[in-house]
Protein backbone atom coordinates (compact mmCIF):
# COMPACT_ATOMS: atom_id res chain seq x y z
CA UNK A 1 0.00 0.00 0.00
CA UNK A 2 1.56 3.47 -0.96
CA UNK A 3 1.85 5.85 1.65
CA UNK A 4 1.82 9.76 0.78
CA UNK A 5 1.91 13.02 3.26
CA UNK A 6 -0.04 15.79 2.32
CA UNK A 7 -1.43 19.31 3.81
CA UNK A 8 -4.60 19.29 2.79
CA UNK A 9 -7.23 16.57 1.52
CA UNK A 10 -10.10 17.58 -0.88
CA UNK A 11 -12.90 14.77 -1.27
CA UNK A 12 -14.80 15.53 -4.26
CA UNK A 13 -13.99 17.02 -7.39
CA UNK A 14 -16.92 19.63 -7.81
CA UNK A 15 -17.23 23.28 -7.27
CA UNK A 16 -17.19 23.53 -3.32
CA UNK A 17 -13.61 21.26 -3.92
CA UNK A 18 -12.46 23.71 -6.31
CA UNK A 19 -13.81 26.60 -4.67
CA UNK A 20 -11.81 25.74 -1.65
CA UNK A 21 -8.57 24.79 -2.85
CA UNK A 22 -8.58 27.87 -5.51
CA UNK A 23 -9.26 30.12 -1.76
CA UNK A 24 -6.37 28.28 -0.08
CA UNK A 25 -3.42 28.68 -2.85
CA UNK A 26 -5.09 32.12 -2.90
CA UNK A 27 -4.58 32.24 0.49
CA UNK A 28 -1.59 30.36 0.77
CA UNK A 29 0.48 29.89 -2.29
CA UNK A 30 2.70 27.56 -0.69
CA UNK A 31 0.19 25.10 0.73
CA UNK A 32 0.05 21.75 -0.27
CA UNK A 33 -3.31 20.29 -1.74
CA UNK A 34 -4.72 16.91 -2.99
CA UNK A 35 -7.89 16.20 -3.98
CA UNK A 36 -9.70 12.82 -4.61
CA UNK A 37 -12.72 12.39 -7.13
CA UNK A 38 -14.45 8.86 -7.52
CA UNK A 39 -15.29 9.63 -11.03
CA UNK A 40 -12.81 9.50 -13.32
CA UNK A 41 -14.30 13.02 -14.54
CA UNK A 42 -14.07 16.77 -12.91
CA UNK A 43 -17.70 18.04 -11.74
CA UNK A 44 -19.12 14.93 -12.90
CA UNK A 45 -22.03 14.76 -10.02
CA UNK A 46 -24.14 17.85 -8.41
CA UNK A 47 -21.83 20.25 -10.44
CA UNK A 48 -22.46 19.25 -13.84
CA UNK A 49 -24.48 21.39 -16.13
CA UNK A 50 -27.73 19.02 -16.32
CA UNK A 51 -27.44 17.97 -12.61
CA UNK A 52 -28.49 21.65 -11.35
CA UNK A 53 -30.69 24.70 -11.84
CA UNK A 54 -27.53 26.47 -13.59
CA UNK A 55 -29.65 29.34 -11.58
CA UNK A 56 -27.47 32.14 -10.28
CA UNK A 57 -29.20 31.68 -6.91
CA UNK A 58 -29.25 35.35 -6.12
CA UNK A 59 -32.72 35.32 -4.56
CA UNK A 60 -34.21 37.40 -7.47
CA UNK A 61 -37.13 34.57 -8.25
CA UNK A 62 -37.08 32.16 -5.83
CA UNK A 63 -40.54 32.11 -4.51
CA UNK A 64 -39.45 29.55 -1.77
CA UNK A 65 -37.26 31.51 -0.21
CA UNK A 66 -39.66 34.44 0.83
CA UNK A 67 -42.48 32.51 2.85
CA UNK A 68 -45.74 34.06 3.73
CA UNK A 69 -45.74 35.03 7.47
CA UNK A 70 -49.22 33.53 9.44
CA UNK A 71 -50.22 37.15 9.79
CA UNK A 72 -49.88 37.66 5.92
CA UNK A 73 -46.32 39.22 5.56
CA UNK A 74 -43.28 38.44 3.72
CA UNK A 75 -40.01 37.21 5.62
CA UNK A 76 -37.38 37.87 2.64
CA UNK A 77 -34.70 37.12 5.28
CA UNK A 78 -33.17 34.66 3.47
CA UNK A 79 -33.34 36.26 0.11
CA UNK A 80 -31.53 38.60 0.99
CA UNK A 81 -28.85 36.42 2.13
CA UNK A 82 -29.22 34.50 -0.80
CA UNK A 83 -28.59 37.16 -2.77
CA UNK A 84 -25.38 38.63 -0.76
CA UNK A 85 -23.82 35.11 -0.56
CA UNK A 86 -24.36 34.88 -4.65
CA UNK A 87 -22.61 39.23 -4.94
CA UNK A 88 -19.45 37.25 -3.19
CA UNK A 89 -19.73 34.51 -5.37
CA UNK A 90 -19.48 36.83 -8.62
CA UNK A 91 -16.76 39.27 -6.93
CA UNK A 92 -14.48 35.96 -6.43
CA UNK A 93 -14.86 34.74 -9.68
CA UNK A 94 -14.36 38.53 -11.02
CA UNK A 95 -10.75 38.25 -9.10
CA UNK A 96 -9.96 35.55 -10.82
CA UNK A 97 -10.93 36.48 -14.12
CA UNK A 98 -8.51 39.82 -13.40
CA UNK A 99 -5.83 37.78 -12.25
CA UNK A 100 -6.13 35.57 -14.83
CA UNK A 101 -6.92 31.90 -12.85
CA UNK A 102 -10.13 32.13 -15.46
CA UNK A 103 -9.99 33.22 -19.02
CA UNK A 104 -13.61 33.98 -20.40
CA UNK A 105 -16.53 34.28 -18.42
CA UNK A 106 -19.02 33.70 -20.89
CA UNK A 107 -17.78 30.13 -20.78
CA UNK A 108 -19.58 30.09 -17.51
CA UNK A 109 -21.78 32.85 -16.17
CA UNK A 110 -24.10 34.55 -18.67
CA UNK A 111 -27.08 37.61 -17.75
CA UNK A 112 -30.03 35.95 -18.34
CA UNK A 113 -33.84 37.85 -16.42
CA UNK A 114 -34.74 36.23 -13.56
CA UNK A 115 -38.75 35.88 -13.56
CA UNK A 116 -41.41 35.04 -10.64
CA UNK A 117 -44.35 34.00 -12.16
CA UNK A 118 -47.85 33.55 -10.70
CA UNK A 119 -51.88 33.34 -11.46
CA UNK A 120 -54.73 33.89 -9.24
CA UNK A 121 -55.86 36.36 -6.68
CA UNK A 122 -54.29 34.67 -3.83
CA UNK A 123 -50.57 34.22 -5.42
CA UNK A 124 -50.60 37.67 -7.41
CA UNK A 125 -51.50 39.22 -4.33
CA UNK A 126 -48.53 37.65 -2.19
CA UNK A 127 -46.24 38.56 -5.44
CA UNK A 128 -47.36 42.24 -4.88
CA UNK A 129 -46.14 41.87 -1.13
CA UNK A 130 -43.36 40.41 -2.15
CA UNK A 131 -41.71 43.23 -4.41
CA UNK A 132 -42.74 45.48 -1.90
CA UNK A 133 -40.58 44.31 0.53
CA UNK A 134 -37.51 43.08 -2.08
CA UNK A 135 -37.16 46.62 -3.41
CA UNK A 136 -36.22 48.42 -0.12
CA UNK A 137 -32.81 46.48 -0.45
CA UNK A 138 -30.54 47.75 -2.48
CA UNK A 139 -29.72 44.57 -4.31
CA UNK A 140 -33.17 44.51 -5.33
CA UNK A 141 -33.77 48.41 -6.07
CA UNK A 142 -33.79 46.95 -9.25
CA UNK A 143 -36.62 44.46 -9.72
CA UNK A 144 -39.79 45.46 -12.08
CA UNK A 145 -43.40 44.55 -11.27
CA UNK A 146 -46.31 44.30 -13.59
CA UNK A 147 -49.67 42.49 -14.06
CA UNK A 148 -49.93 43.93 -17.41
CA UNK A 149 -50.96 41.31 -19.86
CA UNK A 150 -49.06 43.47 -22.59
CA UNK A 151 -46.08 44.08 -20.75
CA UNK A 152 -45.57 40.21 -19.03
CA UNK A 153 -45.99 38.87 -22.94
CA UNK A 154 -42.97 41.28 -23.72
CA UNK A 155 -41.10 39.52 -21.21
CA UNK A 156 -41.90 35.97 -21.35
CA UNK A 157 -43.75 35.16 -24.87
CA UNK A 158 -43.85 31.68 -24.56
CA UNK A 159 -45.49 32.32 -21.27
CA UNK A 160 -48.37 34.11 -21.93
CA UNK A 161 -48.72 32.73 -25.52
CA UNK A 162 -52.12 30.92 -25.92
CA UNK A 163 -53.02 32.34 -22.30
CA UNK A 164 -56.72 34.06 -21.94
CA UNK A 165 -55.96 38.06 -21.13
CA UNK A 166 -59.11 37.34 -18.61
CA UNK A 167 -56.84 35.49 -16.35
CA UNK A 168 -54.81 37.29 -13.17
CA UNK A 169 -51.30 37.29 -13.30
CA UNK A 170 -48.35 38.86 -12.50
CA UNK A 171 -44.41 38.91 -12.32
CA UNK A 172 -41.44 40.43 -11.51
CA UNK A 173 -38.21 40.85 -13.44
CA UNK A 174 -34.53 40.92 -12.08
CA UNK A 175 -32.47 41.42 -15.47
CA UNK A 176 -29.58 41.25 -12.98
CA UNK A 177 -30.45 37.52 -13.18
CA UNK A 178 -27.54 34.81 -14.62
CA UNK A 179 -27.22 31.37 -15.99
CA UNK A 180 -24.12 29.85 -14.85
CA UNK A 181 -22.80 26.28 -15.98
CA UNK A 182 -20.87 25.46 -12.72
CA UNK A 183 -19.77 22.22 -14.62
CA UNK A 184 -17.70 24.43 -16.80
CA UNK A 185 -16.81 26.58 -14.23
CA UNK A 186 -15.33 23.79 -11.89
CA UNK A 187 -13.28 22.18 -14.42
CA UNK A 188 -12.17 26.02 -15.52
CA UNK A 189 -10.90 26.40 -11.60
CA UNK A 190 -9.41 22.83 -11.57
CA UNK A 191 -7.58 23.11 -14.63
CA UNK A 192 -5.49 26.06 -14.05
CA UNK A 193 -5.26 24.79 -10.42
CA UNK A 194 -3.61 21.72 -12.26
CA UNK A 195 -0.72 23.92 -13.42
CA UNK A 196 0.22 24.94 -10.27
CA UNK A 197 2.82 23.80 -7.80
CA UNK A 198 1.96 21.43 -4.68
CA UNK A 199 -1.86 20.56 -6.39
CA UNK A 200 -2.29 16.55 -6.90
CA UNK A 201 -6.00 15.88 -8.56
CA UNK A 202 -6.32 11.80 -8.47
CA UNK A 203 -9.37 11.61 -10.61
CA UNK A 204 -10.69 7.42 -10.29
CA UNK A 205 -10.26 7.45 -6.83
CA UNK A 206 -12.56 6.23 -4.08
CA UNK A 207 -11.67 7.55 -0.39
CA UNK A 208 -12.78 4.52 1.42
CA UNK A 209 -12.00 5.25 5.12
CA UNK A 210 -11.21 8.11 7.51
CA UNK A 211 -9.15 7.62 10.87
CA UNK A 212 -7.68 10.42 13.12
CA UNK A 213 -4.16 9.73 14.22
CA UNK A 214 -2.39 9.98 17.78
CA UNK A 215 -0.22 12.57 15.76
CA UNK A 216 -3.32 14.66 15.22
CA UNK A 217 -3.42 14.32 11.64
CA UNK A 218 -6.02 12.16 9.66
CA UNK A 219 -5.41 8.58 7.46
CA UNK A 220 -7.27 8.69 4.41
CA UNK A 221 -7.09 5.24 2.45
CA UNK A 222 -8.01 5.39 -1.22
CA UNK A 223 -8.24 2.86 -3.81
CA UNK A 224 -7.48 3.75 -7.32
CA UNK A 225 -10.30 2.49 -9.18
CA UNK A 226 -8.36 1.33 -12.38
CA UNK A 227 -5.49 -0.59 -11.04
CA UNK A 228 -7.19 -1.46 -7.47
CA UNK A 229 -4.38 -0.31 -6.13
CA UNK A 230 -4.68 1.08 -2.85
CA UNK A 231 -3.42 4.34 -1.19
CA UNK A 232 -2.81 5.91 2.30
CA UNK A 233 -2.32 9.94 2.65
CA UNK A 234 -1.42 11.96 6.02
CA UNK A 235 -3.29 14.80 5.90
CA UNK A 236 -3.50 17.79 8.60
CA UNK A 237 -6.99 18.93 7.30
CA UNK A 238 -9.93 16.68 5.64
CA UNK A 239 -13.04 18.57 3.47
CA UNK A 240 -15.78 16.24 2.34
CA UNK A 241 -17.63 17.28 -0.37
CA UNK A 242 -18.74 14.39 -2.45
CA UNK A 243 -22.31 15.91 -2.49
CA UNK A 244 -24.72 13.33 -1.66
CA UNK A 245 -21.69 10.83 -0.49
CA UNK A 246 -20.29 13.72 1.75
CA UNK A 247 -22.83 11.95 4.71
CA UNK A 248 -21.42 7.99 4.86
CA UNK A 249 -17.63 9.08 4.85
CA UNK A 250 -18.63 11.96 7.53
CA UNK A 251 -19.78 8.92 9.77
CA UNK A 252 -16.56 7.29 8.55
CA UNK A 253 -14.74 9.53 10.44
CA UNK A 254 -16.55 9.10 14.42
CA UNK A 255 -16.33 12.43 14.96
CA UNK A 256 -18.47 13.56 17.33
CA UNK A 257 -19.77 16.39 15.51
CA UNK A 258 -21.54 13.81 12.80
CA UNK A 259 -23.88 12.01 15.76
CA UNK A 260 -27.33 12.16 14.49
CA UNK A 261 -27.10 13.39 11.24
CA UNK A 262 -29.31 11.28 8.62
CA UNK A 263 -29.63 11.87 4.79
CA UNK A 264 -33.41 12.05 2.88
CA UNK A 265 -32.32 11.05 -0.82
CA UNK A 266 -34.43 13.17 -3.68
CA UNK A 267 -33.72 12.28 -7.46
CA UNK A 268 -35.25 15.10 -10.27
CA UNK A 269 -35.92 14.52 -13.94
CA UNK A 270 -36.38 17.77 -16.50
CA UNK A 271 -38.02 18.29 -19.78
CA UNK A 272 -36.08 19.31 -22.53
CA UNK A 273 -37.07 21.39 -25.74
CA UNK A 274 -35.61 19.70 -29.02
CA UNK A 275 -36.80 22.49 -31.12
CA UNK A 276 -35.02 25.57 -32.21
CA UNK A 277 -37.40 27.55 -32.90
CA UNK A 278 -39.20 27.30 -29.50
CA UNK A 279 -35.56 27.74 -28.10
CA UNK A 280 -34.73 30.75 -29.21
CA UNK A 281 -38.31 32.48 -28.29
CA UNK A 282 -37.31 32.23 -24.91
CA UNK A 283 -34.31 33.54 -23.04
CA UNK A 284 -35.18 34.04 -19.50
CA UNK A 285 -35.49 32.11 -16.17
CA UNK A 286 -39.32 31.79 -14.78
CA UNK A 287 -39.85 29.93 -11.44
CA UNK A 288 -43.12 29.63 -10.09
CA UNK A 289 -44.36 28.26 -6.72
CA UNK A 290 -43.78 25.04 -5.65
CA UNK A 291 -46.32 22.62 -4.54
CA UNK A 292 -47.34 21.97 -1.39
CA UNK A 293 -44.78 19.85 0.53
CA UNK A 294 -42.22 19.75 -2.60
CA UNK A 295 -38.39 20.44 -1.53
CA UNK A 296 -36.81 23.36 -2.66
CA UNK A 297 -34.87 21.83 -5.56
CA UNK A 298 -38.51 21.16 -7.27
CA UNK A 299 -39.75 24.59 -7.68
CA UNK A 300 -40.67 24.54 -11.11
CA UNK A 301 -38.99 27.19 -13.81
CA UNK A 302 -38.96 27.42 -17.90
CA UNK A 303 -35.18 28.15 -18.08
CA UNK A 304 -33.26 29.20 -21.08
CA UNK A 305 -29.45 27.50 -20.12
CA UNK A 306 -26.81 27.65 -22.67
CA UNK A 307 -25.03 24.01 -22.05
CA UNK A 308 -21.81 23.18 -23.79
CA UNK A 309 -22.26 26.38 -26.06
CA UNK A 310 -25.86 25.58 -26.91
CA UNK A 311 -28.86 27.49 -26.21
CA UNK A 312 -31.07 24.98 -24.38
CA UNK A 313 -34.94 25.36 -22.64
CA UNK A 314 -35.53 22.98 -19.79
CA UNK A 315 -38.93 22.89 -17.77
CA UNK A 316 -38.54 21.26 -13.76
CA UNK A 317 -37.61 19.71 -12.34
CA UNK A 318 -40.27 17.34 -11.33
CA UNK A 319 -39.00 15.40 -8.24
CA UNK A 320 -38.49 11.57 -7.35
CA UNK A 321 -37.49 9.53 -4.97
CA UNK A 322 -34.09 6.68 -5.15
CA UNK A 323 -32.22 5.14 -2.30
CA UNK A 324 -29.14 6.84 -3.98
CA UNK A 325 -26.78 9.38 -2.67
CA UNK A 326 -25.80 10.29 -5.54
CA UNK A 327 -26.77 10.20 -9.77
CA UNK A 328 -23.81 7.55 -9.79
CA UNK A 329 -24.34 6.13 -6.57
CA UNK A 330 -25.56 2.49 -5.04
CA UNK A 331 -29.05 1.58 -4.44
CA UNK A 332 -27.56 0.96 -1.04
CA UNK A 333 -26.24 3.98 -0.11
CA UNK A 334 -29.67 5.04 2.34
CA UNK A 335 -29.68 1.60 4.30
CA UNK A 336 -25.63 1.87 4.30
CA UNK A 337 -26.16 5.69 5.82
CA UNK A 338 -28.46 4.48 8.76
CA UNK A 339 -26.67 4.13 12.28
CA UNK A 340 -27.87 3.99 15.57
CA UNK A 341 -27.21 7.33 15.92
CA UNK A 342 -29.48 8.87 13.62
CA UNK A 343 -32.67 6.48 13.51
CA UNK A 344 -34.43 8.13 15.62
CA UNK A 345 -34.00 12.01 13.75
CA UNK A 346 -34.47 9.92 10.84
CA UNK A 347 -37.97 8.31 12.17
CA UNK A 348 -38.94 11.29 13.40
CA UNK A 349 -38.44 13.89 10.43
CA UNK A 350 -40.32 11.13 7.94
CA UNK A 351 -43.53 11.33 10.20
CA UNK A 352 -43.26 14.88 10.53
CA UNK A 353 -43.02 15.12 6.70
CA UNK A 354 -45.80 13.29 5.65
CA UNK A 355 -46.76 16.11 2.79
CA UNK A 356 -43.40 15.21 1.34
CA UNK A 357 -43.60 11.74 1.01
CA UNK A 358 -47.05 12.12 -0.54
CA UNK A 359 -45.82 14.86 -3.02
CA UNK A 360 -42.60 12.26 -4.04
CA UNK A 361 -45.19 9.20 -4.48
CA UNK A 362 -47.46 11.28 -7.25
CA UNK A 363 -44.41 12.79 -8.47
CA UNK A 364 -42.91 9.09 -8.88
CA UNK A 365 -45.89 7.69 -10.53
CA UNK A 366 -46.50 11.10 -13.06
CA UNK A 367 -46.98 10.17 -16.44
CA UNK A 368 -45.59 11.73 -19.23
CA UNK A 369 -48.99 13.34 -20.36
CA UNK A 370 -49.03 14.34 -16.53
CA UNK A 371 -45.41 15.85 -16.70
CA UNK A 372 -46.74 18.10 -20.43
CA UNK A 373 -49.66 19.17 -18.71
CA UNK A 374 -47.13 20.47 -15.50
CA UNK A 375 -45.23 22.31 -18.66
CA UNK A 376 -48.42 23.76 -20.16
CA UNK A 377 -49.27 25.64 -16.73
CA UNK A 378 -46.20 27.83 -17.65
CA UNK A 379 -45.90 27.50 -21.65
CA UNK A 380 -49.82 26.51 -22.95
CA UNK A 381 -49.02 25.91 -26.64
CA UNK A 382 -46.30 23.30 -25.29
CA UNK A 383 -46.37 20.41 -27.85
CA UNK A 384 -45.19 16.60 -26.63
CA UNK A 385 -43.72 16.27 -29.67
CA UNK A 386 -40.90 19.20 -29.02
CA UNK A 387 -40.09 17.92 -25.45
CA UNK A 388 -37.67 14.78 -24.06
CA UNK A 389 -36.92 13.48 -20.59
CA UNK A 390 -33.58 13.66 -19.19
CA UNK A 391 -32.88 12.66 -15.92
CA UNK A 392 -31.59 15.37 -13.38
CA UNK A 393 -29.24 15.10 -10.47
CA UNK A 394 -29.36 13.63 -7.14
CA UNK A 395 -29.41 15.51 -3.67
CA UNK A 396 -29.19 14.29 -0.43
CA UNK A 397 -31.54 16.69 2.01
CA UNK A 398 -30.46 16.92 5.80
CA UNK A 399 -31.88 15.48 8.82
CA UNK A 400 -30.39 16.18 12.17
CA UNK A 401 -31.15 15.68 15.52
CA UNK A 402 -33.87 17.72 17.61
CA UNK A 403 -34.39 17.84 21.23
CA UNK A 404 -37.78 19.48 21.17
CA UNK A 405 -38.88 17.06 17.59
CA UNK A 406 -36.46 14.04 17.83
CA UNK A 407 -35.55 14.88 14.40
CA UNK A 408 -35.85 17.57 11.35
CA UNK A 409 -35.26 17.60 7.57
CA UNK A 410 -33.35 21.01 6.74
CA UNK A 411 -33.55 22.08 3.37
CA UNK A 412 -30.35 23.92 2.65
CA UNK A 413 -26.62 23.31 3.22
CA UNK A 414 -24.85 22.16 6.41
CA UNK A 415 -20.95 22.37 7.53
CA UNK A 416 -20.23 19.80 9.75
CA UNK A 417 -16.80 20.28 11.25
CA UNK A 418 -14.66 18.83 14.13
CA UNK A 419 -14.09 20.62 17.02
CA UNK A 420 -10.22 21.12 16.45
CA UNK A 421 -10.82 22.13 12.57
CA UNK A 422 -8.97 19.25 11.42
CA UNK A 423 -12.01 17.98 9.01
CA UNK A 424 -15.34 19.31 7.93
CA UNK A 425 -18.08 17.69 5.86
CA UNK A 426 -20.85 19.78 3.47
CA UNK A 427 -24.25 18.28 3.37
CA UNK A 428 -27.52 19.45 1.92
CA UNK A 429 -28.77 20.88 -1.26
CA UNK A 430 -30.04 24.16 -2.69
CA UNK A 431 -28.84 26.94 -3.35
CA UNK A 432 -25.39 25.15 -2.70
CA UNK A 433 -23.34 25.74 -6.40
CA UNK A 434 -24.59 29.56 -6.26
CA UNK A 435 -23.35 30.12 -2.35
CA UNK A 436 -20.28 27.97 -2.80
CA UNK A 437 -17.71 30.92 -1.94
CA UNK A 438 -19.71 32.00 1.36
CA UNK A 439 -19.70 28.38 2.20
CA UNK A 440 -16.18 28.13 1.55
CA UNK A 441 -15.39 31.29 3.13
CA UNK A 442 -17.49 29.31 6.29
CA UNK A 443 -15.54 26.74 6.05
CA UNK A 444 -12.15 28.77 6.61
CA UNK A 445 -13.53 30.55 9.39
CA UNK A 446 -14.78 27.49 11.60
CA UNK A 447 -11.32 25.25 10.51
CA UNK A 448 -8.83 27.98 10.63
CA UNK A 449 -9.93 30.59 13.02
CA UNK A 450 -6.05 31.78 14.00
CA UNK A 451 -5.29 32.22 10.26
CA UNK A 452 -8.03 34.86 9.75
CA UNK A 453 -6.37 37.76 11.40
CA UNK A 454 -3.44 37.08 8.74
CA UNK A 455 -5.51 36.11 5.50
CA UNK A 456 -8.60 38.79 5.88
CA UNK A 457 -6.46 41.41 4.33
CA UNK A 458 -6.18 39.16 1.62
CA UNK A 459 -9.82 37.72 1.06
CA UNK A 460 -11.27 41.56 0.95
CA UNK A 461 -8.75 41.87 -1.52
CA UNK A 462 -10.36 39.31 -3.46
CA UNK A 463 -14.09 39.69 -2.30
CA UNK A 464 -14.75 43.07 -1.35
CA UNK A 465 -17.61 42.66 0.11
CA UNK A 466 -16.79 40.18 2.42
CA UNK A 467 -17.97 40.74 5.90
CA UNK A 468 -19.41 44.44 4.69
CA UNK A 469 -22.58 45.50 6.97
CA UNK A 470 -25.64 45.99 5.19
CA UNK A 471 -26.34 49.26 5.95
CA UNK A 472 -23.03 49.77 3.80
CA UNK A 473 -25.85 50.37 0.46
CA UNK A 474 -23.57 52.64 -1.83
CA UNK A 475 -20.89 49.93 -1.46
CA UNK A 476 -22.67 46.82 -2.21
CA UNK A 477 -23.81 48.76 -5.24
CA UNK A 478 -20.84 49.75 -6.50
CA UNK A 479 -19.13 45.85 -5.95
CA UNK A 480 -22.22 44.62 -7.33
CA UNK A 481 -21.60 47.07 -10.79
CA UNK A 482 -17.14 46.10 -10.62
CA UNK A 483 -18.10 42.45 -10.50
CA UNK A 484 -20.83 42.59 -13.50
CA UNK A 485 -18.69 44.77 -15.85
CA UNK A 486 -15.18 42.24 -15.56
CA UNK A 487 -17.81 39.09 -15.73
CA UNK A 488 -19.50 41.29 -18.86
CA UNK A 489 -22.71 41.16 -17.96
CA UNK A 490 -23.88 44.29 -18.95
CA UNK A 491 -22.47 43.00 -22.23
Amino acid sequence: MEHKPTEFVLIGAGIMSATLAILLKELNPTCNITLFEKLDVVSGESSDALNNAGTGHSGYCELNYTPEKKDGSIDVKKAIQVAKSFQLSKEFWAHLVETGHLKNPKDFIRQTPHLSFVWGEEDVEFLRKRYAELIKNPLFQEMNYSEDFETLKSWMPLVMEGRGTSQLVAATKMDEGTDVNFGSLTRSIVADLFIQKDITLKVAHEVKNLKKLENGRWEVKVKNLATSKKLKVEADFVFIGAGGGSLWLLEKSEIEEAEGFGGFPVSGEWLICKNPEIIEQHYVKVYGKAKVGAPPMSVPHLDSRVIDGKNQLLFGPFAGFSTKFLKNGSYWDLPKSIEWSNIKPMLAAGLKNLPLTKYLIEQVSQSSDEKLDALREYYPNADGKDWVEAIAGQRVQVIKKDEKEGGILQFGTEIVHSKDGTIAALLGASPGASTSVQIMLDVIEKCFPDKLKEWEPKIREMIPSYNLPESESEKWKENQKKSNQILKLND
